[in-house]
């Protein structure tokens, strides 16, 4: 029976909506197979009673009405509430706090059917691409044990790829989406801002850098989960229209014009190897019919970067501020989580309107890019999985990082003006690290974005060739 937990969800879900496979044979599996793998990992934390999970498998299977995720054993992102469960945030600060109601798109996954096992691990307060918190650990990278799985999705890539979920919600302030699948050899989606509504927190109209998404072993898979978690929310601002999530199995990308912008002109240091392996997946993608060429750096990157670092300041000042002005609960918070929010704190209007000058300019000039190319194309990441002992990488290629998350400068174009993004894996490089090339389109092509990825994968298939098996008996 384990053999069925490495089929991709959409195949594993008509198995056992047909009745050939009962969702309590699926838990019990899952369960096993967590059992097995994960302790070399660490990627699921706050795991569920196991006989509550299998009685709760068996109620599905009794159930006439079946929903699209019927029974799916699904792992949350342990920054979301999860109704009658804890959620710490990594925090030691929350180690007691029980969630009283669903997130929206927790809401969303529950009503399809899902049943919650647990939660996905991750940096405290999702802050960094490097998911170790004081409460759970780190999580480890499936492939190289002893480096980092990424994050702040860390826990949901690594749980992927070991086989231990077919579906994860994530979410992507700067590329929390996009690096762990990257570095985890699955695929990451981030969608349009507004496909997902985000209603938590006071702010609803202002805060436009993060966003809620999926990650899975195949884009079918993503558009799956999508079609459940990105339901209109009329309480909520820039609802984008509803989009139909449906996918071919296989398909070509004659026609499509995917620019290629590398390391942006040389602006983002990037460690050796990283360009060629998304080169070699891109030359893939040029065998199934795109025309894939060379783009020049289309803006400052300098400027882009301290407009999204301003902006995020502004938006972690406020979600963290009432933790900030407790002395003693401020001394609890990481080194990096202090500078963050003290930075937001200290910053005027003046910052603010300038940061969201740069925004509104780059939105402009990356909708001219897409007149002339349907898709764009960057790294997903400008070094390889780093050392768990790291906090943060220090220096790339000889460059220093002066901020615990420039390394991550490679995703600021995209997280900053809220269009679609997908991190496709490209195999492993010179070091045997999985990498991912990550490609983004124009706000609302959120569905032709994911079709030129499920072409992409009919002909790569790279989760599904090496689909970590550890430790098994």
């Amino acid at each position: 029976m384990n053999e069925v937990l490495d089929w991709d969800a959409v195949d594993l879900l008509g198995a056992m909506r047909a009745g050939t496979v009962s969702s309590e044979q699926v838990m019990t599996a899952t369960l096993s197979r967590i059992k097995i793998r994960n302790p070399s990992i660490n990627a699921i934390v706050d795991l569920e009673n196991a006989d509550a999970l299998i009685e709760a498998a068996r109620a599905v299977d009794s159930r006439a009405k079946r929903g699209r995720l019927h029974g799916l054993p699904i792992a949350i992102k342990a920054l979301e509430n999860v109704r009658g469960t804890r959620n710490t945030e990594g925090s030691p600060l929350f180690v007691n706090r029980v969630a009283s109601e669903d997130a929206g798109h927790v809401a969303n996954l529950r009503r399809e059917g899902a049943i919650f096992i647990g939660k996905t691990n991750v940096p405290e307060f999702g802050l960094g691409s490097h998911s170790y918190n004081p409460v759970f650990g780190v999580t480890h990278n499936p492939f190289a044990v002893g480096r980092t799985a990424g994050g702040s999705s860390g826990g949901a890539g690594a749980a992927l790829a070991t086989g231990m979920v077919a579906l994860a919600d994530g979410s992507d302030m700067m590329g929390s989406l996009r690096n762990p699948a990257g570095w985890n050899n699955v695929y990451g989606f981030r969608p349009s801002w507004g496909v997902i509504p985000g209603n938590n927190g006071t702010d609803t109209f202002w805060k436009q850098i993060s966003t809620r998404g999926a990650m899975a072993r195949s884009p079918r898979d993503l558009a799956l989960m999508m079609s459940v978690m990105a339901r209109p929310d009329p309480k909520v601002p820039f609802n984008m229209p509803a989009i139909d999530w449906e996918l071919p199995s296989m398909g070509r990308m004659d026609g499509v014009r995917i620019g290629w912008l590398g390391d942006w002109g040389g602006a983002l240091p990037m460690e050796a190897g990283i360009l060629a392996q998304c080169e070699a997946g891109l030359g893939v993608m040029s065998d199934l019919g795109a025309h894939v060429g060379p783009v020049k750096a289309p803006f400052d990157a300098e400027a882009l970067f301290m407009a999204w670092s301003d902006l995020r300041a502004f938006s972690l000042s406020n979600d963290l501020s009432e933790v900030y002005d407790d002395p003693i609960k401020r001394d609890r918070l990481k080194p990096e989580a202090q500078w963050e929010i003290s930075r937001g704190l200290k910053m005027d209007a003046r910052a603010l309107h300038s940061a969201c000058g740069v925004r509104a300019q780059w939105f402009r000039g990356a909708a001219d890019l897409f007149t002339q190319w349907d898709i764009l194309a960057l790294p997903v990441a400008q070094c390889w999985p780093f050392p768990t002992d790291w906090s943060w990488p220090k220096d790339i290629a000889g460059v220093a990082m002066d901020t615990y998350h420039r390394w991550m400068h490679v995703m600021v174009p995209v997280s900053l003006i809220g269009v679609p993004a997908i991190s496709v894996p490209v195999g492993f490089g010179p070091v045997n690290l999985p990498m991912g090339v990550q490609l983004f389109a124009s706000k609302g092509n959120d569905a032709g974005l994911l079709k030129v990825a499920q072409a992409y994968h009919a002909a790569t298939l790279w989760p599904q060739k090496y689909l970590v098996s550890l430790h098994d008996t």
